[in-house]
Order: C-alpha cells, then structure tokens, then sequence
C-alpha cells in the first residue's frame, strides 16, 4: 500500500477495516438507530456520515464537507439536524469525494457493497464496477455481485396507449456499454461531460463525481484506476428520453495511459470505447492505434487548446482529417471540442451515440465483462464460496422450470391442501372447546386420517439440500447461498410469467388491428406504422431473452467462477428481463403460485411442526432446525409468524424458535418491544420498512405475498435503558385486502384479513398505519378491517401506540389518515386528539403532522429521481418512532421473549375461537364506528369554537372599564366565576355531545348488538375531552388575567419611560450644543441604560408563590455528572438541601492513594493547602457570578447553574495543581449549587410571578434603545447625509475639476519656458537628446537610446517635468487654489438653484440631491458621481431648511479643508500621480513625431509633415552600434546607410528572403523610404555618430559578444567639439523646411 493511500484511510478512520470489513450487521447502528444526522465534525466521522445519508437516499449523500468546531458548537447549541448538505460557508471539505466513495467500498464486505450498490442506483449515483486495489502487487477485482441485485425496468419508446415495461437484472441483461476513458490534460471534466450526458437537460443530477462539486478539486489519492458504471433507462416518452434504449456508461478515472488492464477490459468488453483526447504527444498516436484494434467502436474527442509554438512543445493535433483517415476511422468519430463547456461536449457526444443507437453497438452484459476481467488478469469477487453456493441452489431448484406450482406441490407438500384443512379443523375444535361443546367425533376422525395423511411426509430433495447448506458453519457460504437462491427465484419466476404475457399482448394487438380493419374504415399510413411498432416491441422483448440465453450458455462455459454443469442458473437468471403492463393498478398480475425464500423456510417450520403433532421425536436435523431459524433471525433473514393463505400460525415452532433465540442472547437482554407494520396489499409494507430499517422483508409488487413476518432488531446499549427494551421485534403484515385469486368466496378472504390484522395488532406494542391511496371501491374494506382489529385487540386491553405515515398526498390516503386518526384518537389510552394550538386555541388535531414517505420500490425504475424530501421525511418517521418507545416505556413495562409468545399463543387462540364480539366477517361494526367517529369529530369541532366564542366574551368582561377600577387591577373574585363558568359550559357541551353519541348508537337497530362494544370508548373519549378542555379553559383564563395585568403594568412603565428618556434627551441635547461635541453610540447607550433602570426600578413586581428551584438545580447539576461519566458520586447529590454557610472543606478522601503515600511526611499539608486555595478561588468567581446576575433585571434561568458548574470546569482544568480525585470536583460542584439555590432562589422569588411581563418589558428594550437614539441623532441627521453627499460625490468633482486641466497647464508652461526649441519639433527634440547624451558620456545610456527609444524619451521628459514642477512650487499652488475657488462656486449655486421652490418636508432627498447634480452639470460644466445615491442612506426624510444650510457649511468646510491641503508642500511624484493627465505623456506625444525608423541603421524619419509618405532621416548610423557585423567577419560594421549606397553595397535580411541585394536598389523593398548617398560637402553631418562609434567601440563590441570594428584613422581624429557642431550644423538645416524638401526633390 503506498503511504499516500494509507494517509487518506487512516485519515477517514477506515484502518480498522483493512481485515475485518464492515458487514450489513453493523448498518443498524449506523442507519436506524440514529435520530438525526449530524454533519461531521471531522473526516473520520464521513465514512459514518456516508452511510446514513446513503440509507436515507440523501442527494448529499457523497458530500466530504465537515464543520469547523465553532459551527459544531453552535449547531449544537441551537438543536438543529441536519439531514443533508452544508449549513453555512464555514465548513470545509475534508477529502476528494470520490477518495471517500472508494475508501468505503475498500472497508466492506461483499454483502455490504451490494446494499451498497442498489441504494446507489436508487440515488442515481455511479457505481464502481473496478475497485483499485490497496496493495500494489495484487490486480484491482471487478465488482460483480454488487451489480447482480441491481434489478429495474424501463419502458421501451411507444407511441400507443399501450405501454409496455421491462424488468432486468442489470447484471445480466444485454444493452450497450459505452466506456469513456481520458488520456492526456484535458480542459474540461470528462465526468461532468458525463453526468450531463446522462441527466438532459431537464434534470440536475450529479452521477458522477467530477472537479465542479463540492472537494472535487481535491487531490484524488485513492480514486484513480477506479471504473464506474451508470445506467440510463429510458420511459418510453421520445420528448424527454435522451436514448431510444437501455445504456451504460462507464467511467475510468484517472489517466487511461497509466492503467493497461482496465483500458483493456473496457476495450474487449465494451460496445463502443470513448476518449477524451487533452494535450497528447507524439506516443499517444500509437495508444490510440492500439486500443482502436482492441475497441468494437472508437469515438475520439479532442479537447486540445492551441499552445503558443515559441515554447517549444511538439503536440500532435487529433482533429485534422489526416489523422482520422491514417486510423481509417468512419466519418464523425473524431469530434471537435476544444474550447466548448461541458453541456456542449455532452450535447454533442450525445448526437452521435444517438446516431449510433441501437442497431450500429453491440449489446454486452455485465457477466460477459467479468469474463474479459479474468482474461486480462483482473480479480473477480465472486469466490470459490459463491461458487458452491451457487451449485447449491441449482441442486435445490431443480425441476422448478417445470413451473411453481408443480415444484410446490412436490417440494414443498406441507404448504398444500392437508395443512389447509388441518387447519380448518383446528379452529373449530377451538371454537367447540371456547362454547363448551363436546368435540364432534367425525371431526376429530377426520383430523386423524389428515395428521395420519401427513405423517407419511418425508423431507423433500429440495428441503434437505436446503437445510444442509443452512446447517454450514461457513456464514460467508450460508450468506451467498440466500442470495442467490432469491436470485434464482426472482429471474425464473419472472421468466415464466413473461413467456404467458408476451404471447397475450402479442395477441391483443393483432386483433385490435384487425378489427380496425373489419371495420372497412380507411386506415392511414401512420396507423400501419403504429401497429407495426407495438408488434415490434413485443418481438424485441423475446430477442432480448433469446440472445440473452444464449450469450450466457455461451459465457457459463468459460466462467472460471460458475461450474460447467450447472449451465442453466445464470441464464435464468439473465433471462430476468420481463415485461409489465404499467396500465393500472389492477392490472399488476399476482401469481398465487410465485416462489420465494419465505416458502421454504416457511416449509421448514411446517417440518418442525409436523414432527411435534406426530408420533416419534423426529430426526436429529429437524430437532436443530429452531436453532437454524434463531441464527437466521440474529442474521437478518425474517420469520414467518402466520401463513396468509392457509390462516395458520404454527406456534410450537414459533416457541422452540423464539426459545433458541432468547437462549443465544447474554442474561437480561430479552425484553423486547414490537413494532407491527399494516398496510393494504398494495401499500409496499416491505418497502418501507426497508427505507426505515434497511431489512429485507417478503413482499413484491407483482408476486403475491401474504401473511405476518418477524424480524428482531437489536437496541443498542444507549438507548436500552430509555426506551426500556433489549430488542425490537419488526412484525410486517404483507397481503392485506389483496385480490382473490382463487375461486374461493370473497368472505373467506375477508376473515383471512381479518385474522392477519387482529394477530399483528394484538401482539404490537406500536402500530405502523402505511397508508397508500386506494381505488374508489378499495377504501372501505380495509378500513373496516383495520379499526375492527383495533376495536377486537382494545377489548383485550392490548391497544397499541398508533403511528400514521402516509406514501402520497392523494384524496384517498387523505381520507384515510384521517379516518385512522380519528380512530386511533378515541383508542387510544392517552388519546392525542386535541391539542393547544401556538395560539393558545384548542383544536381537533390534524393530520397535516403526518410524514409523508414516497414510496420506493426496490424494483423501481432508477431513471426516476428519489422524492425531494425523502431524507426528511425518513427521519421524521424514526423520531415518531423513538417518541413511541419512550412512551411505552412509561405505559406499560417490556414483554420477556416467552411473555412474547405467550401474548401471540393468547392473541391466536382468541382469533381462532373467534371469541370476540365483533366477529371476523363482520363489517358493519367498523363502518359504523367510523362514522360515529366522523359525527363525532365534527361535534367536537363545533364544540371547540362555541368555547372559543365564549372566552372571548369573558376577557372582553374581564377587561372592562369596571374591572379595570378595583384595587388589584382585576379582582380574584372576577377570575374564579369566570372558572366556574367555564366548567359549566364545557360540561354543558361535553354532555350534548354524549346525548348525541347515546342517539347515534341507537338509531339503527342493527348496531344495538354491538353498542356495549364501543360505546365506553367515546363516552371515556368525551370525559378526557372534557378535562383537557376544562384545564385549557381555565390555564387561558388565568393567561388572560396575566396578560391583562401586564399590558396595564406596561403602559404605566411606557409612560414612565418616555418621561425619563425626554428629560435625558434635553439634558445631552444642551450639552451637546455647550460643549461642541458629538456623543458617540457607546456613550448613548450607558444614557438610556441608566434612564432604562431608573424608570423599571419604580415598578413593583409581585412577590413570587412558593417556588423552589432547587429540583431545577439537582437534575442540572445530575445531567452534568452523568455526562462526565460521574455516576457513582450522584448519592452525592442529596447535600444539595443542606443549607450551610460554611467554606468548602478539603479532606483526605479528595486525594488518591498514591498521592497521599507521595507527600506521607508533611500529612498532605502542600496539597490541601493548594487545593484549597483553588476552591476558594472558585468560590470567589461563583460570588462575582452572582453578583453581576444579581445586578441584572431578569429571571433566574438554568443556564446560570450551567456556567457554574462550566467554570468549576475550566478551573479545574487550567489549574491542575494537585492530584486531587474526581470527588473534589463533585464535592465542590454540590457545595457551589447547594449555595446557589439560596442565591439563585432571591431572584427567582422577585421575577417568578411577572416573568412574562418582565419579558414582554424586556422585548421594548431595543425599540425604545432605538427611538432614543433616533431622537438625540435626528437634528444631527442632516449634517451626516450632506456631509455623506459631500465626500462621496461633491468632493471627488472638486479634486477632478482641479486636477483635470493641471497636466496640459504644466506642459504649455514649460513649452513657454523653453529657451532651446527642444518641444518644437520631434527632430530638435532628438538634436536635445543627442547633445545631452554627448555631454553625459554614458555608454549605457547611448545603449538605452538605441534600444528603446521611445522609452528612453519618456524617463528623458519625465525628469524635465519633475525638474520644472521643483523650481515652481509655489505656481502650482496658487494654480490649484484658484481652480478651488472656481468649482465650490459653481456647487454653491447649483444647491441654491435647487432649493428654489422647494419648503417643508422633504419625502425623499435623493431627488433633490439628483437635481443638485444634473444642474452642476449643465451649468458648471462638470461632472458629478451619482452612484452613490443609489445607497439608503440618501433616501430619508428632513427638514429641507436644515438640509440646505448644513449642505452649504459642508461646502464651505471642504473648500477650507482642501485649501489648506494645497497650502502645504508636496513631492512632486505625488503630484504626479494623482494627475488625471499626466504632462509627461502630453509632452511625449508632441515630440514623438513620425514612429518609422530606418529598416537599415534604425535612425528615426526627420520628416515632420504628418501626412507624408516617404520617410527621411536626417542622421543614420554606423550599423555596428546595433550589433551588424561585416560581411564574413566577426567584426563589428562602421558603414552607415549612405555609405553603402555610395559603394554598391549588399544586404540581406528576411525582407529580401535571404536573397543578396544592392544598397542603391532598396527602394524595391522599401518604397516607402529615402536614403540619400552622402555628398562629399557633408561628410561633417556624420561626424557625431563616428565620434561615439569611435568612443565606445570596444563597449559595443564586448556588449554584442562581437570583435570591435575596424574604423578609419579619420574617424579617430574627430573630437567631442566636432560632434556637437555637426549636430548644431544638422539642427540648424532642421529648422528651415525647405532644406529637407529640397534635398529631398533633389533626390
């Protein structure tokens, strides 16, 4: 393992994992038993975090962000969950997100990866097919038993009313695999491009992580070489599907150059190979070569940006035909996409897999590919136990292609019509034993020959391979083995179904086609088409079967994992793909017949429980099947409580089980709590259980499922000793009010429901109602069975604690959550169904609080996004749940495993005696109870706002004029009639509604029967009602009195106040006008809090009831010590009432052993001193606590008491002085709240009573704060928000008015100035320069001219203008100043301008502000910022009087202030930069002139007529000043342009190609020049620059790395004097144009 990927592990806590993997075990902990999600704190929790996200299906689920401690701290303060996403910017995100996706596959088994893997799916997250491996000499394993429960359907694209749906195993169906690999840097996110490829643009799913979400720009350390399926699967809808046929894409992560074995395996494996094509080099062509001979379809997508040749890098361009056709690929496999984003790339690359799809891509399974995995040297995950596992199964199905029901008739005989009629017969020799009545011998003879038909039973082939492989001792084995005999199951059964259904639908469509044509109607073209489309649809289903079949007979002898004699299982198993009619509800097929795991363990009971009703003990095996099922519990597999079918519940079997399971848990771990799950046949009871727990339970959309299921759950220690049980025993009702599928009456049916419903309510300690809509005519019937279960189990005194969750928000599940809720309510034995609303007002409860969890079926289509909201609402559910098991933990005290089965042996034999009033075909009693409750709710209803009316007539009498008279503000007399008359007109309504309910019993004569039944539930229902009405009435009563005293107390305490606040504000008022000051807020604020309490110091509050706080204290300071882990000091906790005044007292038991043996000859004198010199020092803070919370003017509040006991802990903490024990810390803790519930007990007495008027008191603080403060700033208001409009706006105008001219003044200043014509033209410029550069004598400053020139012109001038600017100071003073005095005259008028017209109150200043500016505009001739009234502070209302004036002064303050800033003296530079027009530039630009110089010697044109186009330069130069060598030397050239020209010279440069040419001919290629030869009368002229040729020949020389040039004894001669006169020779013709223009006529 390389370092790099451990750090990443040990970083996410996974190193625990490397041997022993995280198993599904372990998920309960994780997802269940949670009752929210907190974010992580630190990298180590994601793994966690992961998990439960992932179980809940969250969106964020892959989110690495973790919060900083200070979020966590908060977080927790404030009590909020989190469920998903980030809750603020602070948080940060820990690790890439694909490193921890990785890490966790990394670190769990097999069995873990596949519920892994299908909730992935569910979320439409990519799923790994290839996990890297951590050791470097191991190959990475190719994930396939992952992918084999992934099971889905789509519908193909159909333009009929008929839709057809198909189900597969993804696994193993065959669609195409598109893989899309990277090579090379590319700009854009090959994983982006593909989550858009997949998502369209109607949906914003991530499925693959990429650099654009949250850490995924993270260095990836684990992530590379990891390849990642996602599947698209299509609705049938052509607008909205983004491919006509199933596809999968998948992705390898990382450089395709840097993994051979993966490239490979997507290369044979694959229907068509994707590449992303970034900067690639020249070897990176023989990659591609390579992989196109290996790869089916080669699609290359060039992302390469063009690079800038002169750094020097070779890349090979991949979107020029040349290459496409040198790789002889087709037309359109090389796609542009350099420079396009990632929609564009996804759109793009979507077009062409559509223009292939799906006749031009091979179509592949994901079995196939494990092949090719194994082939190029791969790991599969799938074992030699997966293997025997496998053959098991085979051996255990064998003959199950002959069909269900033969197999079942044959293998599993105990499930068939003997056992049906035994059981018959059992329940009426129960109903004769319960009347009385002798049994009736022809029924117990009949009984006999069917025990006596059963006893010949002989275990099955089928049952004993079953039970020997369950009997292994290998977990791993036993573990493969269920799954794939679900597996198996699953595929052959929908197999069969098909193969009935294709031939139906083919069938259908043909006659609804000829009749058509019967009809001799003219049929259109497109009705032709549309017929051969359905024909078409249906034929495409048995040719996916049919090359499915074959691809994996094919695959199966070659597959190193399966075994070569069992051909048929896996092509079962591919042949999964079966279609559905998605018509209706109704139309879902239930085959009563259908085979699933629940069958033989079912038959396994059924074994167990024939060998106990037989003769003989039975054979050693079948006596261990009870400790089989017990271990399979303990391992997830649920057990069958009662058969729906045959209404039987084998409860010797059940005892021994639930005997062995309670014999495997460790002493006092059996209590145990149930948890039953009902719902309609069609509600997915499985499925949400499965969202909630995360267990697999029987149940199915399409197989028929129907009877009670058991599975325990594990509570963990935490949370034993709260919720008060060890375990909690999920029971889940499958079946309910189904269909009839067989021929029997529809009664029989209905007690078969009725008996599941009464078995799994009675045993229940909550009831889960799963409410899912209904068809109009479906209601009711399962409704009369549920409430008739809940009346037949509240009988018997067993009604459980009801909770209501609800998969829609349709009329139908509405109705019925509130029919339930209605009933459940009056059942209930603290019935919930009124509460006090936020407002105080009672009223009916609701069933808005209901969750609401969407349903998702496990077979569901994965195109499907999961419900927003999901997440939440799981949660919401839980927390309901954990509430429930509080409450039963108060209700009633937990059931021992046999008290378990003892309650459900009670609960079956009532069922089948059907002992109970309400018999099981009865339906009238529940609709009838309905209704009842309907009525009744309705009269409550009203009942409540007759009440309602009432109260608001008695606080309108308690606040009226004459109560308001009487000393105590509202008299106690008052208050206690107005109780007593709120009792009597409760009890007054509460008995109408009884007289009503006795009437609605006896309307109907055919409920007098059943009336005793359920008629002291409403009637103990209205007594409830009417105390908790009574209570509410009288508590709002009391509230209303308070409120009343309040609201008088303070307004007396407003008056108060505003007269104390007016006093202060004229007092600061005058001070502040005395003393020229401006009071800053903080000053303001100890103002108005001393004014604040002065006025609530003369408020009298009453004195508190008795009222001690001490309990408060005790359980504050017990939490504490628990929390430390203290408890066994909490006897401790009794000193509390122990009122003493005495210091706190250190003894010997506050040291340890060792500590008192280590300081043994001083007696511990050292150490009790510093201990108590430490708690005296805490006791001084707790006394300074107390006083500052004493000075304050609120209540006592429990957070007090937690600072203290905080303090003692920082104290201890920092101080650490001695080597004290935990008592000392208790000790001193007990002794500062024993002190603190005297202290703390003297506020409370003062505050108690009037808590809620201090509060309410306490609420106007801020308002009041404010409006003082408003007050006092209001007259300064206007001064602020002109001086605001002066800084911002008007003084930024000055500055530029001022500044703006400045540069071009400097400028035409020095032009006057000049003596030496140096600015009047570019040439007397240069002349300047030369003459300067004469004069100073710099070799590096010539080098500089020669160079850069027109750089070296600006530094030239810049120094001139700094020279000026020093020698004029003062000028420029006097300059500004005067420009100051012109600008704030012109704003002065432009203010008095707009103040004409205007008085009064101004409503908005901003648009007087506004015509200040456009008028400064339009007569000052500036220019005025307006932006910055765009901001509040400009739009308020004042005085305009007071406005203008202060407007005015902050005009003449700025003129002061900026004139006395241009009186002081400062840097030029400084000047220089705060120029908006800098006079060096000004300069610059006139003396620039024409920018050609010669193309020979680079000498600068002389010619001044701006428009001319023929260039002349008045002095050319040695070339050799410019590193020109001569010809086939090394020596630097002393020949000037003329020269050259007058000796027939030749030239060659790039212009000329590197053709030689003649001087005399250069107008050829530079026409636009004019090199005059030198005449013999100037040679003068030259004398300058062979003077510098002469004086810095050897400097050249060495500068250009060249030899110095040979120059003529002539030039040596020349003096520095000569140089200058030849430049004041050259200056003088300069200056007369007509030399020039006559020179150049000449020539």
């Amino acid at each position: 393992m390389e370092n790099t990927q451990a750090e990443i592990l040990v970083k996410l806590g996974l190193e625990a994992f490397w041997t022993t993997p995280l198993g599904p075990a372990s998920m309960l902990d994780i997802s269940f038993w949670t009752k929210e999600i907190q974010a992580p704190l630190m990298p180590k929790n994601l793994p966690h975090v992961f998990l439960q996200r992932l179980w809940m299906l969250s969106p964020e689920a892959r989110s690495t962000r973790c919060m900083t401690p200070c979020d966590a701290v908060s977080q927790s303060q404030a009590g909020d969950s989190m469920i998903d996403g980030h809750e603020d910017d602070k948080s940060y995100c820990a690790v890439n997100p694909l490193d921890l996706l990785t890490g966790v596959y990394m670190s769990v088994n097999s069995f873990l990866r596949q519920e892994m893997t299908v909730r992935m799916v569910q979320c439409q997250f990519a799923v790994p097919l290839v996990l890297p491996s951590l050791n470097p000499e191991q190959p990475s394993i190719f994930l396939l038993w992952p992918l084999r429960s992934v099971v889905s359907n789509w519908r193909p694209q159909s333009t009929t009313q008929t839709e057809l749906s198909l189900d597969a195993d993804l696994a193993s169906t065959l669609m195409p695999l598109v893989s899309c690999v990277k090579i090379g840097h590319c700009s854009a996110s090959k994983s982006k491009v593909l989550s858009h490829l997949m998502a369209g643009a109607q949906s914003h799913s991530e499925m693959f992580l990429h650099r654009g979400m949250d850490g995924g720009q993270i260095h990836r350390k684990l992530g590379n070489g990891l390849v990642e399926l996602g599947w698209y699967l299509p609705s049938g809808d052509p607008e909205s599907d983004i491919f006509p046929v199933p596809v999968v894409i998948s992705n390898l992560r990382g450089d395709a150059a840097a993994d051979d074995q993966c490239l490979r395996l997507l290369c044979h494996a694959s229907s068509a190979l994707v590449v992303f094509c970034g900067t690639l080099r020249e070897k990176d062509k023989d990659r591609l070569a390579l992989w196109k001979g290996m790869a089916s379809k080669l699609i290359l997508i060039d992302l390469e940006q063009p690079l800038d040749e002169e750094k020097g890098k070779i890349i090979v361009g991949f979107v020029s035909k040349s290459l496409q056709e040198e790789m002889d690929l087709p037309t359109g496999s090389v796609l542009s996409g350099g420079g396009l984003g990632e929609e564009e790339l996804a759109h793009m690359l979507r077009q062409t897999l559509n223009d292939l799809l799906p006749s031009q891509m091979k179509h592949v399974t994901l079995e196939n590919a494990a092949n090719i995995a194994v082939d190029v040297g791969l790991r599969l995950d799938e074992g030699p136990k997966c293997k025997n596992a496998m053959a098991r199964v085979g051996e255990v199905l064998q003959g199950l292609e002959e069909g269900s029901a033969q197999f079942r008739e044959t293998q599993l005989p105990l499930q068939g019509e003997p056992w049906a009629k035994l059981t018959v017969m059992e329940k009426e020799e129960c109903k004769q034993r319960r009347a009385g009545e002798k049994p009736d011998p022809l029924l117990q003879k009949e009984r006999s020959n069917t025990l006596l038909e059963l006893s010949s039973y002989r275990m099955s082939k089928a049952m004993k391979v079953f039970t020997d492989t369950l009997f292994t001792s290998d977990e791993e084995e036993r573990t493969y083995f269920l799954s794939w005999l679900k597996l198996r199951l699953q595929a052959m059964q929908t197999r069969q179904r098909d193969q009935h259904f294709q031939v139906q639908q083919n069938d259908k469509t043909r006659q609804e086609f000829d009749s058509k044509h019967s009809a001799n109607e003219p049929q259109d073209e497109s009705a032709s088409e549309q017929h051969r489309f359905e024909e078409h649809n249906i034929e495409f289903v048995v040719q996916q079967q049919q090359m499915s079949e074959k691809n994996n007979i094919d695959l199966n002898c070659d597959d190193p994992v399966i075994q070569p004699e069992e051909p048929n299982l896996v092509s079962d198993i591919s042949n999964s793909t079966h279609t559905t009619d998605l018509g209706s509800r109704n139309s879902d097929r239930l085959d009563p017949w259908t085979l699933g795991l629940e069958h033989f363990l079912h038959e396994m009971g059924l074994i167990f429980e024939l060998t106990h009703n037989s003769t003989g003990n039975g054979s050693h095996n079948v006596l261990r099947l009870p400790s089989l099922a017990a271990g399979l519990l303990l391992h997830g597999i649920p057990l069958q409580i009662m058969d729906g079918d045959a209404s039987d519940i084998p409860t010797k079997w059940l005892g021994c089980v639930l005997a062995e399971f309670n014999r495997c848990m460790p002493r006092k771990q059996s209590r145990v709590r149930v948890l039953a799950n009902i719902g309609a046949h069609h509600a997915g009871n499985s499925d949400l259980l499965f969202a909630l727990f995360g267990v697999s339970i029987p149940g199915s959309k399409r197989r028929f499922t129907k009877g009670i299921y058991m599975l325990p759950i594990s509570v963990p220690d935490d949370l034993r000793e709260e919720f008060d049980c060890d375990f909690l025993m999920i029971v889940n009702v499958e079946g309910l009010c189904g269909p009839q599928l067989d021929n029997g009456k529809a009664s029989f049916r209905l007690i078969r429901d009725n008996e599941m419903a009464t078995v799994a309510t009675g045993v229940s300690d909550i009831l889960i109602h799963n409410i899912a809509s209904f068809e109009a005519d479906g209601l009711q019937p399962y409704l009369n069975v549920v409430v008739n279960a809940l009346l037949r189990t509240e009988v018997c005194g067993f009604t459980p604690i009801c909770q209501l969750v609800k998969q829609d928000d349709e009329l139908t599940s509405k109705l019925q959550a509130l029919q339930l809720a209605r009933v459940a309510g009056i059942l209930q034995t603290q019935p919930e169904s009124i509460v006090i609303g936020a407002n105080g007002k009672p009223s009916a409860q609701a069933n808005n609080s209901i969750p609401c969890v969407t349903r998702l079926r496990q077979n569901a289509s994965y195109s499907e996004r999961v419900h927003e909201g999901h997440s939440e609402a799981v949660v919401k559910v839980k927390q309901d749940i954990f509430a429930a098991l509080q409450k039963c933990g108060v209700k009633s005290k937990a059931l021992k495993l046999p008290e378990l089965m003892c309650r459900l042996s009670a609960v079956w034999e009532e069922v089948k005696a059907q002992s109970f009033s309400i018999t099981l075909e009865n339906t009238e009693v529940a609709q009838a109870f309905c209704m009842l409750c309907t009525e009744l709710s309705q009269w409550e209803h009203d009942f409540l706002e007759d009440m309602e009316r009432w109260f608001l007539s008695a606080t309108m009498r308690m606040s009226s004029s004459q109560a308001r008279t009487l000393e105590s503000e509202i008299s106690s007399d008052i208050l206690v009639n107005l109780k007593d008359e709120a009792r009597e007109e409760v009890k007054t309504g509460v008995h109408k509604m009884k007289s009503q309910v006795e009437l609605g019993l006896m309307k109907d004569n055919l409920h007098k029967t059943y009336i005793e039944t359920y008629r002291p539930n409403l009637l103990n229902n209205l007594t409830k009602l009417q105390e908790q009405t009574t209570k509410g009435m009288i508590e709002r009563l009391e509230s209303a009195k308070e409120n009343l005293y309040s609201s008088t107390q303070l307004e007396s305490f407003q008056a108060l106040l505003a007269k104390v606040l007016e006093s202060k504000h004229n007092t600061l008022t005058e001070a502040s006008k005395l003393n020229n000051l401006l009071l800053e807020d903080a000053q303001l604020d100890e103002e108005f809090e001393d004014a604040w309490n002065n006025a609530l110091s003369n408020i009298n509050f009453r004195p508190s009831k008795a009222d001690d706080i001490t309990a408060r204290v005790t359980e504050i300071l017990r939490a504490n010590l628990i929390n430390r882990k203290l408890q066994k000091h909490l006897k401790k906790l009794e000193d509390i009432n122990k009122k003493t005044d005495s210091d706190f007292v250190v003894c010997e038991d506050h040291f340890g052993y060792r500590s008192r043996m280590k300081h043994i000859e001083d007696n511990n004198r050292q150490q009790r001193i510093e201990a108590h010199q430490l708690a005296c020092n805490i006791t001084k803070d707790y006394n300074q606590y107390v006083f500052e919370k004493s000075s304050l003017l609120e209540d006592f509040s429990n957070s007090y008491i937690e600072d203290v006991l905080e303090n003692v802990e920082k104290a201890l903490t920092k101080a650490k002085p001695t080597e004290t024990k935990s008592v000392f810390e208790v000790d001193l803790k007990v002794y500062l709240c024993s002190h603190a519930c005297q202290d703390f007990q003297k506020i409370h007495d003062r505050y108690a009573k009037d808590t809620d008027l201090l509060t309410s008191i306490n609420g106007t603080k801020n308002r009041c704060h404010g409006e003082f403060i408003y007050q006092f700033r209001k007259r300064d208001q206007c001064r602020r928000m002109a001086q605001a409009f002066t800084t911002m706006s008007l003084k930024p105008t000055a500055l530029s008015y001022i500044y703006s001219a400045q540069g071009t003044l400097i400028m035409e200043a020095m032009i006057a100035q000049d003596n030496t014509g140096q600015y009047l033209s570019p040439w007397a410029f240069n002349c300047t320069l030369l003459e300067e550069l004469l004069v100073e004598d710099s070799f590096e400053s010539y080098l500089e001219y020669l160079h850069s020139f027109d750089k070296f012109c600006l530094e030239k001038i810049q120094e001139k203008v700094v020279v000026h600017l020093s020698a004029s100071k003062g000028l420029e003073k006097w300059r500004r100043q005067q420009r100051l005095g012109e600008v704030i005259g012109k704003m002065a008028a432009a203010v008095s301008q707009a103040a004409e017209g205007v008085s009064g109150v101004l409503s908005d200043t901003k648009l007087l502000l506004e015509k200040v500016c456009i008028n400064l505009e339009i007569d000052g001739d500036v220019e005025v910022p307006r932006e910055t009234l765009d901001s509040p502070l400009f739009s308020i209302t004042t005085e305009w009087d007071r406005f203008v004036s202060c407007l005015l002064e902050t005009l003449a303050e700025l003129r002061l202030a900026l004139a006395q800033e241009f009186s002081q003296d400062i840097k030029v530079t400084e000047l220089l930069r705060v120029l908006p027009v800098k006079p060096q530039d000004c300069l610059f630009c006139r003396v620039r002139g024409c920018e050609k110089r010669c193309p020979f010697c680079k000498a600068p044109c002389a010619v001044r007529d701006p428009d001319h186009q023929v260039h002349w330069a008045w002095l050319h130069r040695p070339k050799g000043l410019l590193s020109y060598t001569c010809d086939n030397s090394c020596s630097l050239s002393h020949m000037s342009c003329p020269a050259d020209i007058a000796e027939d010279n030749l030239f060659a440069n790039k212009d000329t190609e590197g053709e030689p040419l003649a001087y005399r001919d250069y107008h050829t290629i530079y026409p636009d020049w004019s090199l005059l030869p030198l005449e013999p009368g100037n040679q003068k002229l030259c004398s300058y620059w062979r003077y510098v040729m002469v004086r810095f020949n050897e400097r050249f020389a060495e500068e250009y790395e060249q030899k110095p040039a040979n120059l003529p004894e002539e030039w040596k001669k020349i003096t520095q004097e000569e140089a200058l006169g030849s430049l004041n020779e050259i200056r003088e013709k300069a200056f007369r144009p007509y030399d020039t223009e006559q020179w150049l006529g000449h020539h």
